[in-house]
């Protein structure tokens, strides 16, 4: 099959789940540091740094991403805080994950929502905080000055991403949920310690750019036990191109990442009133529904 062809497989019932998702690199709460994402990508390799398998990190990972595109940080430990009780509680989690997950290729749902129990967690990698607080370059090209869309995304973030789409992916490929998973998790290690210069800088380092990326890469490899950096190093075997299955889930996962990262941000851009008090309902209906629109049909600011 042409790689043409095997781009046409990518599923577009997923774009309204793949585009909810996009969204938790902006979701933050008072109690925690970082994004939703950044938060998924620590996780992730606390559990991994504590021996814990990837493919039951990788399905812990998209629950929590699948029950944050509606309930943000409201996890069960929030709401039992706040009086829920625990039955209740892991009903919403639960719930939640369901529903988002309806639009998965059947056996992906079903593996996801075979509910796991809690993982381990070790302290993460020195790589970890340093990814999240790396900037992405924004979109550049060779003769061209940057397009720098605030805020930037973190390398953390987009790894994050490309992992849970990777897996949510992967069915269309037939490819193995835990490889696509941890080699997205990895795929900017070298980042860690190189800034981001986007495809310009990578073009001006010409020859150099293999030999640096591969001494980044190794640098942060090092941060893991043995047996972690194996099966990483394994894993990232299938990123230089889209010849498997698991490369073709990987590219499509980072290709559709990088991408709707942009678009969220123009269409945040270009938004306009009318569609945030019609569709969005931004002033919703309620008791003092009627008061509210009058303030704003009075103050000039109804569409």
């Amino acid at each position: 099959m042409r790689p043409e062809q095997e781009g046409g497989l990518a599923p577009p019932a997923l774009m309204p789940l793949l585009r909810g998702l996009e969204d938790l690199k902006r979701i933050r709460s008072a109690h925690l540091a970082g994004s939703v994402a950044e938060r998924l990508f620590a996780a992730a390799w606390s559990a991994l740094m504590a021996g814990a398998h990837p493919a039951d990190v990788a399905r812990h990972t998209i629950r929590q991403a699948l029950a944050a595109t509606v309930l943000g940080d409201l996890d069960a430990d929030v709401l039992r805080t706040a009086g829920v009780p625990d039955a209740p509680a892991r009903a919403i989690v639960q719930s939640t994950v369901e529903a988002a997950s309806a639009p998965l290729a059947p056996d992906l749902r079903a593996w996801l929502l075979d509910t796991n129990a809690p993982l381990p967690a070790a302290d993460p990698p020195h790589f970890v905080a340093r990814l999240a607080a790396q900037p992405r370059a924004g979109a550049t090209a060779p003769g061209r000055g940057r397009l720098i869309l605030d805020p930037p995304e973190s390398h953390a973030e987009h790894c994050a991403l490309a992992a849970v789409f990777g897996v949510l992916l992967a069915p269309s490929w037939g490819a193995r949920r835990e490889t696509v998973f941890l080699a997205a998790l990895a795929h900017h290690l070298h980042n860690a310690l190189l800034p981001d210069s986007g495809f310009a800088g990578e073009m001006a380092l010409g020859e150099w750019l293999a030999p640096v990326m591969a001494r980044a890469t190794g640098l942060a490899l090092d941060e893991l036990p043995p047996t972690l950096r194996a099966a990483t190093e394994a894993a990232c075997r299938i990123l230089p191109d889209a010849t498997t299955p698991e490369g073709r889930a990987f590219h499509a996962a980072d290709t559709l990442d990088r991408v709707l990262q942009v678009e969220a941000q123009l269409r945040a851009a270009g938004t306009s009133m009318g569609f945030v008090l019609r569709e969005m309902e931004l002033v919703h209906a309620g008791p003092v529904k009627s008061f509210q629109d009058a303030v704003l049909a009075r103050m000039g600011l109804a569409p």
